[in-house]
This record gives C-alpha cells, structure tokens and sequence, in this order.
C-alpha cells in the first residue's frame, strides 16, 4: 500500500515537470516562430536587394517547427491530466518531428549566415536604377531601407556620385533619405557631409540578416535542451504506467 502511494507521488510529480515543461516548449515555439516571421518581413522589405530566395528556408522551417512545437505543447498538457500510451508515442514521435525540423532549420540559418554578402550583391544595381520617384519600387526600396537603416549608399554616401541619379539631377545633393535625422535642416546636399548617415547600406543589410539568422541558428540548441527533459520526462511516466491485467475468458 506505501509503495502503491509512492508510485502515485512520483507519478504526480512527473506529470507536474511535464505540464511546466510543456509551457516552456510554448514559449520556446513563441520564440522560434517570431524569429522566421521576422525574417520573413525583412525579406519582404528587402527582396530587390536579394539575387535568390534561399534566405527564406529557414525562415520556412523555422514556422513550420513552431507549429509543431505548440502542437507537442499542447498534446504534452493533456497528457499531463490523461494517461494514454497511444497519446504518449505520439508526443515522443512529434519530439522526433520537432528535433529534424529545428536542426534543418538551424544548419540552413548558418549556411545562408555565410553568404549574406554574395546574397545582396545586386544592391548596387538596384541603387543605380534608382530614379526618385515614389511610384518606381528601386526608388520606393532605396529610400525605404536608407531611412529604416539610417545608412547612405552602398559603402558611404560617394556611391551616390557615381549614379545616373545624380549627374541627371545637378550633382550638387544625394537623396534626402540620406539625411540624420538628428538634422532637421539637412536637404542632402553634398557641401555639409556631416548631416548624412556616415555608413553603407551594405554593411547595415548584412548585420540585421545576421542577426535574425543568429535567433534561428541558436533556437535549435534550446529546443534540443528542453526535448532532452521531456524525453526523460514521459520515458519516466511511460515506466510508471499501470500494467494492464489481463483476464482469461472461460468456455461458456
């Protein structure tokens, strides 16, 4: 009877760990899925600087294992209130599911890491068909990203010299979504260099890419930890189930 009362202790206690566990695995989903989305919207906004579409593949996985992770959640919360062994493989399979989606999303994040900038090398050209108008998406994309980014240029803001833009329009002022904000007065023209963005678009580009691929490169180590503990978790629980009796039917 103590033993029979130890088991339901422990059992209670597993089954505790397993629901805190399963919310962590939300937060950690929460997490993941955030990461592909964002990166996604910067794709979005900055896709006539990409030559592919590649970069978004782990965006891609990385959705597509944040459902699956609040799914898992969500089928680990049951289980913490209904024992079921069918229900239990099935949360141990979906783990399975979870890891395979994680890491591909994570080797893909740290591929595409190494070649943001070969990514974005058609930046220039997309600079050089630039025209000021809002109407025209190279012009609409440009001043966009230098405003966003607080950058000017390719490099710096002499890449504007070098543009059909500017010959055509005086020579005398680059685009006023050069301008720091800091200056109200700046109307981007080239003889108060100070009251432009010092820094290249390219060099801004790169950093936000790599820094979003970096939540996805790292969400794979942290989802492998908290799977570790609900592996051990419901291999406990899938221990401590009840033995099923079986009865011999007699001849009628």
């Amino acid at each position: 009877m103590l033993a029979l009362k130890m088991s339901d202790h422990r059992r209670n206690a597993l089954k505790t760990v397993l629901q805190l566990m399963c919310q962590l695995l939300w937060v950690v989903g929460l997490v993941v899925g955030l990461s592909g989305v964002y990166l996604l919207m910067k794709y979005r906004q900055s896709s006539l600087f990409f030559s592919h579409t590649y970069i978004t593949l782990p965006a891609i996985f990385a959705l597509s294992s944040a459902v699956v992770l609040v799914v898992t959640g969500c089928l680990g919360s049951w289980l913490s209130l209904k024992d079921s062994t069918c229900l239990q493989g099935l949360f141990v399979y979906l783990l399975v599911l979870v890891f395979c989606l994680e890491s591909t999303a994570s080797a893909l994040a740290y591929f595409q890491s190494t070649q943001v900038d070969s990514e974005i090398a058609p930046l220039r050209g997309v600079f050089q068909k630039y025209a000021g108008s809002r109407q025209d998406p190279n012009s609409h994309a440009v001043d966009a990203t230098q405003a966003e980014l607080q950058c000017c240029g390719v490099h710096d803001y002499k890449d504007w010299l070098d543009t059909s833009w500017f010959n055509r329009t005086g020579g005398h002022s680059v685009p006023h979504s050069c301008c720091n904000s800091t200056f109200t007065s700046c109307n981007g023209t080239l003889d108060q260099p100070w009251k432009l963005y010092t820094q290249g678009c390219q060099m801004k580009l790169e950093m936000v890419f790599q820094f979003v691929l970096s939540f996805i490169i790292w969400g794979s180590p942290l989802v492998f930890v908290v799977e570790i503990a609900l592996f051990l978790t419901i291999a406990q629980l899938m221990r401590e189930q009840p033995l099923m009796e079986y009865q011999v039917l007699g001849k009628n």
